[in-house]
C-alpha cells in the first residue's frame, strides 16, 4: 500500500459519506442543503500569531504554490472567525472555504472562545483537518504532560525518527536529525511526551515522529495525529522555522496531512551542478600576495603572469565519469571550446583532456559558456583596483560589441558541432555572467547582449543568484539564477582553498581581509582554519549544509563550481559526496533528487512565476466535490497540483494520466484538455476523503470541547529559532570568488 493510500484510508473511510444537515454552528444557508455532497475549496486557512512555526508552514505553501489565506491575530482589524467566514453555499451546495486550518497552537483564542467553537464545528461538519503548529504536550491534545515520563528543553543535535506508522511522512527513510549549528545559540525547543494511556471515548493518538526521552526507555511524540470529537489535529510539540533542516524534512508531510494529499502546488527536491570553465585553465590563488595573478584583484604593479594555471587532466576526466556513474548524477559541463584550441597551440596540437571528455560526451550535459570566456559587459579599465568601465572622452560607457558577443556564442557552438557534442543552442552561460549588470561598476546590462541573444537564438541565460536572484528577461532570454558554491574557482588544492577562505573570512588582526569585522554570520571565522585540516573539518560540512538546504527547499536553481575544483586535490567531490550522501540517508527511494538541465529549470521558474501571480491575484479557483477536483485558471496558464496515486485527468472522452510519481504521490503541471476550459481530475475510490457525517449533537460536543481548552499562552522559542542560518559578508565574498578572466581582460 502506498503512503498516500495509507494516509487516506487511515484517516477516512474508503467510500464517500453523505453530509447530514443542519449542523450546529453552520450558517442558515448551509442548513437548508440536506444530504448534498459538499464542495471543499482547495485553499488553506493560516491563523498567524507572528511566530516562526506558522510562518514556516506559510512559507512551505508559498514555495509549493498552494493557495492560502492568512488571518493575522495581531491585526485588530482582522476578520472574526464565524460560521459565515468559514462556509456558505454555492448553487445550493454547502461549501467549505478552506480544506485545512493551521493554528499557532491547539487553541490560540483562549477558553470559551466563540472563534474556536466556530472552527471546531466547521472542522467537524466538513471533515477539515487542523494543524497545531507548535503546542504544549498535555491531555487536551491527547498527550501526557511532558514530565512523567517526558522532557522539556533543547533538541539541538538530537535525532528524531519516523515511527512505524509513518503516516504522511513515508517519503523519509527514517531519521530526522535536528540541527546543532552553534554551541552558544539555542536552535530548537521541544516537549516530548507519551500519548495518554486512556483516551477520552472515541479518541486516539497516533505518533508519526518521535524521539527518545532522556533518562527513560520511552519515546516522546513530536508530531502526531489526535482524533477526537469528530475532528483531527496534527499535534506538533517542537518549535521550528522555515530554514531549519528538521522542518524542511517534515514540511511536505505536514502539507500532505492537512490536505489529505489533494492540493494545488507541488514540492520536489532539486539539485543540478554546473562545472564552469571546462577546457580552460583557471588562475591560481597566491597565498603570499593574497590575490590571484591573472585576475583583476591584485594591486596595480603586481606581476600578473600566472605560470601555473589549474586545469583538469585526462585522469581527472576519467574519474569524473566514473564518479558520475557511481552516484547516478549527471553534471552540466559549461564548456569553452577555445580553451582546448589554445591548449593545442601551446602543446603540439593535441589536447588529451578534450579527447577524454569528448569520448565520454554522453555522460554529461553540455552548455555553451562562450568560446574563449572574455568579459562581455563594458570594456574593463583594469589600470585601477577595483576595475571600472572604460568611457569615451564624452563619458559614454564603452561596451563590448554585438559582433564580438555573437562571435563568442557562434564559435563555441560550431566547435561543439565539429566534435560531435549535443548542445541546446537556446542555453548560454557567459563568462562571469558578463554582459549582465554587476554592481557597483556596471549597473546596466550591456545593451548589445540582448541583440546578440536574438541573433543566436538564445532563450535561456545563466546568472548569479548572489547578485541577481530573480529570473528576469534579457531580450528574448530568461535568466536562470545559479547558486555559487563557496569552493573557489582559483583553488585546485585544499590548502589553497583554506588559505583564501581564511583571508576572506577572518579579521584583519588575524591576517585576514577584515570583511567580517564585527560580524557574526555563518561564514565568518573566530580564528583562522588550519590549512591542513580546515577544508575537511569545517568548509566541507558548512558548504554541504548550505547547499542541502537549497535542495530541500523546493528550489530548482542550479549550483556552480569550476573545472579547477575537479583537478589536483579534486576538492569539489567531498562537498558533492556529503550532499548526495546525506540526502540518501534521509529520503526513501520514492523521493529522488531531481536533476534538471538549465532549459528545464528556466521553464519551471517561469511557470511558477506565472502561477504565483495568478494565485495571488485570486484568479485561480479549485475545489473538490466527492472524487472530482476542478481547477479553473486564466486561459493559457498551466496549473500545478499534487494528487494521490491513481488520479486521472478527465477529458471530453475518457481519461489520461496525470502528473509524475514523486514521494508516494502524483504531481506536476497540467492544462485543460481539448475543448475544455477547466482541469478535471478524478480520484480513485480509495483515495477519496470521506466527509464525516455531522449531527447537531456531535458538532455541539466538539464546540464545547474547544471552549473548555486552556487559554492561549506564549510558548517558549529559543534564541536561534527565527534565523538559524544567518548570512552576511560571506555571500558578498562568494561573488568575488567566481571571477574568471581570459588574457584579453588582463593587465
Amino acid at each position: 500500500m502506498g503512503r498516500t493510500t495509507r494516509l487516506a484510508t487511515a484517516c477516512t473511510a474508503a467510500a464517500m459519506l453523505t453530509l447530514t444537515w443542519p449542523a450546529a454552528g453552520m450558517s442558515s444557508a448551509a442548513a437548508t442543503a440536506a444530504a448534498v455532497t459538499p464542495r471543499i475549496d482547495l485553499r488553506v486557512l493560516v491563523v498567524d500569531d507572528g511566530g516562526p512555526a506558522t510562518q514556516a508552514i506559510a512559507a512551505e505553501l508559498d514555495s509549493a504554490g498552494t493557495p492560502y489565506t492568512t488571518l493575522d491575530l495581531n491585526n485588530a482589524a482582522r476578520p472574526t472567525i464565524t460560521a459565515a467566514y468559514l462556509s456558505d453555499t454555492v448553487s445550493g451546495r454547502p461549501r467549505a472555504k478552506f480544506q485545512a486550518v493551521v493554528l499557532p497552537n491547539d487553541n490560540p483564542f483562549g477558553a470559551g472562545s466563540a472563534e474556536m467553537a466556530a472552527l471546531a464545528a466547521y472542522e467537524t461538519a466538513f471533515g477539515i483537518p487542523q494543524v497545531d503548529a507548535y503546542t504544549y504536550a498535555r491531555p487536551e491534545v491527547g498527550l501526557n504532560y511532558a514530565q512523567d515520563p517526558g522532557y522539556i528543553g533543547s533538541l539541538d543535535g538530537a535525532t528524531a525518527a519516523v515511527t512505524a506508522t509513518a503516516g504522511p511522512f513515508g517519503y523519509l527513510k527514517g531519521n530526522v536529525p535536528f540541527e546543532d549549528n552553534s554551541p552558544t545559540v539555542g536552535e530548537s525547543y521541544a516537549f516530548l511526551a507519551t500519548p495518554l494511556a486512556t483516551q477520552a471515548a472515541g479518541a486516539t493518538f497516533t505518533s508519526y515522529v518521535d524521539a527518545p526521552i532522556q533518562g527513560s526507555t520511552a519515546r516522546g511524540s513530536l508530531v502526531g495525529q489526535y482524533s477526537h470529537d469528530g475532528r483531527r489535529e496534527l499535534v506538533v510539540t517542537f518549535v521550528y522555522n522555515q530554514y531549519q533542516q528538521q522542518f524542511r524534512l517534515l514540511a511536505r508531510g505536514m502539507v500532505e496531512w492537512m490536505t489529505q494529499g489533494i492540493h494545488l502546488g507541488a514540492d520536489r527536491n532539486y539539485f543540478a551542478l554546473h562545472m564552469d570553465d571546462v577546457l580552460l585553465g583557471d588562475d591560481r590563488w597566491n597565498p603570499t600576495l593574497n590575490c590571484t595573478p591573472g585576475d583583476v584583484d591584485c594591486a596595480v604593479g603586481t606581476d600578473q603572469s600566472d605560470p601555473d594555471p589549474i586545469r583538469m587532466t585526462p585522469a581527472d576526466a576519467t574519474y569524473l565519469k566514473q564518479w558520475s556513474a557511481a552516484n547516478g548524477f549527471t553534471p552540466d559541463l559549461m564548456y569553452n571550446g577555445g580553451g582546448s584550441e589554445d591548449y593545442k597551440a601551446e602543446h603540439g596540437g593535441t589536447d588529451p583532456l578534450a579527447t577524454q571528455l569528448i569520448a565520454d560526451k554522453n555522460a554529461y550535459r553540455w552548455v555553451n559558456h562562450t568560446y574563449t570566456h572574455p568579459y562581455l559587459g563594458c570594456v574593463q579599465d583594469v589600470s585601477v583596483v577595483p576595475w571600472k568601465c572604460s568611457t569615451t572622452a564624452t563619458g559614454a560607457v564603452v561596451w563590448t560589441s554585438k559582433a564580438d558577443i555573437t562571435a563568442q556564442i557562434k564559435d563555441n557552438t560550431t566547435w561543439a558541432t565539429q566534435h560531435g557534442l549535443t548542445v541546446n543552442k537556446q542555453e548560454l552561460l557567459t563568462g562571469e555572467h558578463s554582459g549582465l549588470k554587476i554592481l557597483p561598476q556596471q549597473p546596466l546590462d550591456n545593451p548589445n547582449l540582448a541583440t546578440s541573444l536574438t541573433a543566436t537564438g538564445v532563450t535561456v541565460l545563466g546568472s548569479d543568484n548572489s547578485r541577481d536572484p530573480q529570473q528576469r528577461k534579457v531580450g528574448p532570454a530568461l535568466t536562470v539564477p545559479r547558486f555559487p558554491m563557496n569552493v573557489f574557482y582559483n583553488a585546485g588544492k585544499a590548502s589553497e582553498e583554506v588559505d583564501e577562505y581564511n583571508w576572506i573570512y577572518t579579521r584583519a588582526a588575524d591576517g585576514g581581509s577584515g570583511i567580517c569585522e564585527g560580524s557574526a554570520t555563518s561564514t565568518c571565522l573566530d580564528t583562522p582554519l588550519d590549512t591542513a585540516t580546515g577544508y575537511a573539518s569545517y568548509i566541507v560540512p558548512l558548504e554541504a549544509r548550505t547547499d542541502l538546504g537549497h535542495v530541500l527547499s523546493n528550489n530548482p536553481r542550479p549550483h556552480y563550481v569550476h573545472q579547477s575544483n575537479f583537478a589536483e586535490d579534486r576538492i569539489a567531490y567531498p562537498v558533492m559526496e556529503k550532499i548526495l550522501g546525506d540526502y540518501k540517508n534521509l529520503y526513501a527511494a520514492s523521493t529522488p533528487i531531481v536533476n534538471l538541465r538549465m532549459a528545464d529549470i528556466s521553464a519551471e521558474l517561469s511557470k511558477r512565476a506565472a502561477w504565483d501571480t495568478a494565485v495571488k491575484a485570486n484568479k485561480v479557483t479549485a475545489y473538490r466535490i466527492g472524487d472530482t477536483v476542478t481547477v479553473t485558471a486564466p486561459s493559457g496558464l498551466q496549473s500545478t497540483a499534487s494528487m494521490p496515486v491513481g488520479t486521472r485527468q478527465a477529458q471530453l472522452v475518457g481519461t489520461t494520466a496525470f502528473g509524475g510519481a514523486y514521494a508516494g504521490q502524483l504531481s506536476g503541471w497540467v492544462a485543460p484538455g481539448a475543448l475544455q476550459s477547466s482541469v478535471t481530475l478524478k480520484l480513485t475510490a480509495a483515495a477519496t476523503p470521506a466527509v464525516v457525517t455531522a449531527t447537531p449533537a456531535k458538532a455541539a460536543q466538539s464546540a464545547q470541547t474547544a471552549k473548555a481548552k486552556a487559554p492561549a499562552q506564549a510558548l517558549p522559542v529559543p534564541t536561534g529559532a527565527t534565523d538559524p542560518v544567518p548570512y552576511g559578508p560571506g555571500d558578498t565574498g562568494k561573488q568575488k570568488q567566481h571571477r574568471k578572466h581570459t588574457k584579453a581582460a588582463r593587465r
